[in-house]
């Protein structure tokens, strides 16, 4: 059974820094397309970031960037550098394939971007 679990997140003012983590166990990220989504409140789901099996990255225009999507193979986990944060960045963040797979979702981790 596949588990994923985002942490890292927090209460930021404007213009400032996180680093979200996703530890994923029962899988190895290294043999999958991976990607970074956020859900605001009201709004649907989105993708914001997206990372490749040969390392290829991709991005949100309203993140390019300010965002950087990284994995480290031998501790199987996904990362999402978040600089240069906006009150619009606000939203629950959550790692899964790309395209995402029901059973891959996590509980996400909370960013709120506050002066």
């Amino acid at each position: 059974q596949v588990q994923l679990v985002e942490s890292g997140g927090g209460l930021v003012q404007p213009g400032g820094s996180l680093r979200l983590s996703c530890a994923v166990s029962g899988s190895m990220v290294s043999i999958y397309r991976m990607g970074w989504y956020r859900q605001a409140p009201g709004k649907q789901r989105e993708l914001v970031a997206t990372l490749t099996t040969s390392g290829s990255t991709n991005y949100a225009d309203s993140v390019k960037g300010r965002f950087t999507i990284s994995r480290d193979n031998a501790k199987n986990t996904v990362y999402l550098q978040m600089n240069s944060l906006k009150p619009e960045d606000t939203a629950v963040y959550y790692c899964n394939k790309v395209p995402p797979v029901g059973d891959w979702w996590g509980q996400g981790t909370q960013v709120t971007v506050s002066s």
